[in-house]
């Protein structure tokens, strides 16, 4: 077990994100002998796994009493560790706004509508969606007319978006941004979702609902019909304060 537990640290630290269908990720999730030792292991050195049920990968992050060591405090607090400028961060909620958050609004109404239609009560819980028949992603150029100059321009833009690209939160095909293996996984869904769509981003994702109303319905069509038929190396290390991203700050 410890050589499997140091073999799953050094690939998490490694390569940032380790899918959630690998052989130790999924012993990570399943057995909790070896995620109790897993955790332990990772506490010793001040991280944390992280994973949720809606993310197709697995990473680590800080331990909550570590942030303030590691990213300082007052004047000389830093927002990341990734090397992103605060409208870098400021592009990657907004990302996680647009992609993130009707992805997982699509994932729930299918959970629901399963349970809805479960004839067997005592049946398996079948896997939640994942990928592409959730996530349907965004226009990079939509993106640059709606937020462009409020990021600093197109170079600006291009710049912070490349790096986004990079750390592997977003992934990039012929101007069109889908969610990359990050995404999902770094920002806390619970605490910043509320605040964005009760505030902070609202008028934004209504404009976009009203813009991509087309493409929405779709994607939302193909879940509603399968649902009746089936009826981190510094990468993994990011933090984001809830407090600059929800507040505009970071802009």
């Amino acid at each position: 077990m410890e050589h499997e537990i140091k073999t799953l640290t050094a690939r998490l630290l490694a390569h940032r994100v380790v899918p959630r269908g690998d052989a130790l990720a999924k012993k990570a999730l399943l057995d909790d002998i070896f995620r109790a030792e897993l955790d332990k292991s990772l506490a010793a050195i001040g991280l944390r796994l992280v994973e949720n049920p809606y993310a197709e990968h697995i990473a680590v992050a800080l331990l909550p009493e570590m942030t303030e060591p590691v990213f300082g405090s007052g004047d000389a607090w830093l927002n990341n560790n990734l090397g992103l400028p605060r409208d870098g961060v400021a592009l990657l909620v907004i990302l996680w706004a647009l992609i993130i958050l009707p992805k997982r609004e699509r994932q729930i109404a299918r959970v629901e509508a399963g349970k809805e239609n479960q004839s067997d009560m005592f049946g398996a819980q079948k896997p939640l969606e994942t990928g592409e028949t959730v996530s349907t992603g965004i226009s990079e150029d939509a993106l640059y007319a709606d937020f462009g100059k409020a990021l600093g321009g197109r170079t600006r833009f291009s710049a912070n978006l490349g790096r986004l690209v990079n750390l592997g939160f977003v992934v990039r095909r012929n101007r069109w941004l889908d969610e990359g293996p990050m995404l999902d996984l770094m920002i806390d869904y619970a605490q910043l979702a509320p605040r964005i769509i009760e505030g902070a981003l609202a008028d934004v994702l209504l404009r976009r609902e009203g813009r991509d109303g087309l493409v929405n319905k779709r994607a939302d069509d193909e879940m509603e019909a399968g649902a009746d038929d089936d009826i981190a190396s510094a990468g993994p290390l990011f933090d984001l304060p809830a407090d600059d991203a929800a507040d505009g700050e970071a802009c």
